[in-house]
């Protein structure tokens, strides 16, 4: 048998001798002072005898706290007390809670105006100049909007009424349940409810100016109004990705699937918050070329959202079977052919580059199963968990030999732990549950090597047709005495994973690419591209090889984009060059009020 779950070291919260099953929460989103304030009570779930409730918060003020026993609110003692990175412990006395009880905590509180979680835009910040806001609760920032058990060791149902500025549409990752005018009639109340148990880091919320184009009978995209059919376009073929995942994954339990298009500051790609993904205006390349992140989200409505991590060091049990759906889905519409591809360049594109370049092979963060310690979890948010878990997958299902028992299998387990989290030791135990008769193959897997060995595991054996072709045209501009092309046709006709795969293969040897980044931007029309991931891997190019002419097109690029995927990345190279370094670190000073906490820190970090 698996062990226990071990303790998550990312919350102070007592939830194993009280949980929450139930966050009924009364926001008002107040603009002016940009913080929200309000009420949340709290349904417990006593499960041993305590006389405390301790929960975790984030720079929140809190004005009370009260415990309902049996009908009747009375006050309760609390103390805010230092957490160090992880925030703090808001720490309530009560009377004897006995095992079965269900108390409601009632507690009124406000967050701070630079509140980990939150950003708030100005009108002149958007597209649209309409005041915006949006959160990022992954990995532990809820805490720093509502006081909660911050680990996704607990789930619990949600509702909740929040009141906006008239003329701003509210949405959360809920099922909206309608608005209503406010008393003063300045202010318009939305409704929502999320009657799946979900873990506090998929707590969302996004007030703006915001229009809504239907997809299908369950999916919608939102976006501000001139971003508005740019959106629909983009991400049309949403319903049929998800009806694919479907087949793949087993049936979608989250009744609506909608798509909000955030402003570009948004940190991520994607996230995958229950019932509306948030998604970066990054994606509108105008050709649905990277649209595989919708798939990459559609597929964390079963791996993440219904089945999670139970703590943040399995984070490879959320991200890395989201990568391998995401591409077992593409396999199903585009040929296995283009899996296997996609599988490659995400080890040798990230996974090769991350362990190597960003952490190092030795570090403790290139491992599957991390020890975090007392660290914020996003300081070792990486490709890592991603790649090196997909990769991971893929090794098991490449030496099982049998592809469609191994997807049999995945449904199985997404059935088995619905609804619930899980650990490493209790996957890999339902494994070997589910392949008794080929216990001599997984034997052969080295697990500790994969799991708790940091740097590069053994690359998985890929059909590499596609890739070989990339490496070969990337060869022509690094092989010494080779002719460079100089015509564009044979790229120009590629996928753009492709295309993203020959830069890539530049950028592995660009030792000897010597003085041809003129020549390869003007042949490939570079300077020219509207795909953001082609955009960033030219200039990341242009910046390794310290060609002069890309250095304002890289921070005009890190100005507009908040993607910590591109600005990081670039950031960190113009660190690094003397020549550029003065100028970088003024322009992410001055541009510091306009970009999310998360980022911020991220990147504050390279200058340490």
């Amino acid at each position: 048998m698996a062990p226990p779950h071990p303790r998550d070291p990312s919350t102070a919260a007592n939830y194993e001798q009280v949980t929450v099953s139930h966050y009924a929460l009364k926001w008002k989103v107040d603009f002016e002072k940009k913080h929200i304030a309000g009420d949340v009570s709290i349904t417990l779930d006593v499960k041993q005898d305590t006389e405390r409730i301790v929960l975790d918060t984030r720079d929140l003020s809190v004005q009370s706290v009260a415990l309902n026993l049996n009908g009747e609110p009375k006050k309760a003692g609390f103390t805010l007390e230092d957490n160090q990175a992880l925030g703090q412990k808001l720490v309530i006395t009560t009377e004897s809670l006995k095992s079965g009880d269900r108390p409601v905590l009632e507690i009124k509180y406000e967050s701070s105006n630079n509140a980990a979680a939150l950003q708030f835009l100005t009108a002149e910040q958007t597209t649209d100049r309409a005041p915006y806001l949006f959160s990022q609760c992954q990995a532990i920032n809820a805490r720093s909007i509502v006081p909660c058990m911050d680990t996704p060791s607990v789930k619990s149902t949600y509702e909740a009424e929040v009141c906006v500025p008239i003329g701003l549409t509210c949405l959360m990752s809920a099922i909206g349940q309608g608005s209503t005018p406010s008393e003063c009639g300045k202010r318009t109340i939305f409704s929502f409810k999320q009657p799946v148990s979900i873990p506090s880091y998929l707590l969302a919320i996004v007030v703006g100016h915001l229009e809504r184009k239907e997809i299908s009978e369950r999916c919608a995209v939102w976006a501000e109004p001139s971003q508005a059919e740019a959106s629909f376009y983009e991400f049309a073929e949403t319903e049929k990705i998800l009806k694919v995942a479907e087949d793949v994954a087993g049936p979608y339990v989250w009744g609506r699937y909608d798509l909000v298009v955030l402003p570009a500051t948004f940190p991520f790609g994607g996230m995958e918050n229950p019932c509306l993904t948030f998604i970066t205006p990054t994606l509108l390349a105008g050709d649905r070329s990277l649209v595989n992140v919708i798939a990459h989200e559609i597929s964390h409505s079963w791996t993440g959202n219904l089945v999670t991590n139970f703590s943040w060091e399995h984070f490879w049990l959320n991200e890395g079977f989201t990568v391998f759906l995401e591409r077992k889905i593409h396999g199903k519409m585009y040929g296995e052919l283009e899996r296997q591809f996609e599988s490659e360049s995400g080890y040798e594109e990230a996974l090769v580059r991350t362990v190597n370049d960003v952490f190092g092979p030795d570090h403790e963060y290139t491992k599957l199963v991390q020890n975090l310690g007392n660290a914020d979890p996003d300081d070792a948010f990486s490709s890592v968990p991603y790649e090196k878990g997909s990769a991971l997958l893929f090794t098991i299902e490449q030496a099982l030999g049998d592809n469609s028992r191994f997807e049999q299998f995945l449904r199985d387990y997404i059935q088995k732990y619905a609804y619930k989290t899980v650990s490493t030791e209790e996957w890999k135990e339902y494994l070997y549950d589910s392949f008794t008769d080929k216990k001599v193959i997984l034997d052969n897997i080295d697990w500790n090597l994969w799991l708790h060995k940091a740097g590069l595991p053994p690359k998985p054996k890929y059909d590499s047709t596609p890739m070989q072709a990339c490496k070969d045209l990337a060869a022509k501009w690094t092989t010494e005495g080779s002719e460079a092309p100089t015509d564009g046709e044979v790229f120009a006709k590629m996928s753009n994973s492709q295309k993203l795969a020959v830069l890539d293969a530049v950028r592995v040897n660009k030792t000897m690419f010597g003085d041809r980044m003129p020549a390869l931007t003007a042949t490939y029309k570079l300077d020219q591209a509207k795909n953001a991931e082609l955009k960033f891997s030219w200039l990341m190019l242009g910046l390794e090889t310290k060609w002069s002419p890309i250095v304002d097109a890289s921070l005009a690029f890190a100005l507009a984009v908040g993607r910590m995927k591109y600005c990081k990345p670039i950031y960190r190279s113009l660190f690094g060059w003397s020549a550029t370094r003065d100028r970088a670190i003024s322009q992410f000073k001055a541009n510091i009020p306009n970009m999310h906490p998360i980022t911020v820190k991220a990147i504050q970090s390279l200058l340490k």
